[in-house]
């Protein structure tokens, strides 16, 4: 699926975040940066040691923030890693800090001008972020941003497996059919 956001393009598929030729992919890392499983552990095998070493000398990237270092063996030039909440009951700030990792990265993404980044679902996996509530908020956070942010020129949802593409999808439908979200065009 793909719609026009002003002058840029918000895109979702099914796919592997570590196969994008975007110029950056998000990592969905741990606020150690130091690697993990899920999308971490896949992004870190497949970009090679030097991910591993840049992020070292970051020191960490507390949650809801966001830090860059090269893409090393990636197709994408840049990677974001941003630490997302572990989700509890959702009274503890998970949804202001899900949101602030999206923003954080797309702020990073435009301040280095770089004009095309992938996402995968952030904290969905390991973190426990239920699917259809984080959906909601990375898109809302995305949607947002890109109105007011003519220079990122691509967002792209790479979404793992069936489901998660379809809880995406069905979300940006009802999102684009709603009166309150100014961005949706």
């Amino acid at each position: 699926m793909e719609v026009k956001i002003g002058e840029s393009r918000l895109e979702l598929l099914e796919g592997d975040i570590t196969r994008q030729d975007t110029e950056a992919i998000v990592n969905a890392a741990n606020p150690s940066l130091l690697g993990g499983g899920g999308v971490d552990g896949a992004i870190h095998r497949a970009g090679g040691p030097v991910i591993l070493e840049e992020c070292r000398r970051l020191g960490g990237c507390p949650v809801g923030e966001a830090r860059l270092t090269r893409g090393g063996n990636l197709k994408a030039r840049y990677i974001i890693h941003t630490a997302g909440p572990v989700y509890k009951d959702g009274g503890r700030r998970e949804a202001e800090l899900l949101a602030s990792c999206y923003r954080e990265s797309l702020k990073l993404a435009s301040g280095q001008g770089i004009t095309s980044v992938a996402f995968p679902s952030i904290s969905t996996g390991a973190y426990g972020y239920p699917p259809a509530a984080a959906a909601r908020i990375a898109l809302q956070a995305v949607l947002a941003y890109l109105d007011q942010h003519a220079e990122v020129k691509l967002v792209r949802f790479v979404l793992f497996g069936h489901p998660a593409y379809e809880v995406y999808e069905k979300t940006l439908r009802e999102l684009l059919q709603s009166p309150s979200d100014s961005g949706a065009r």
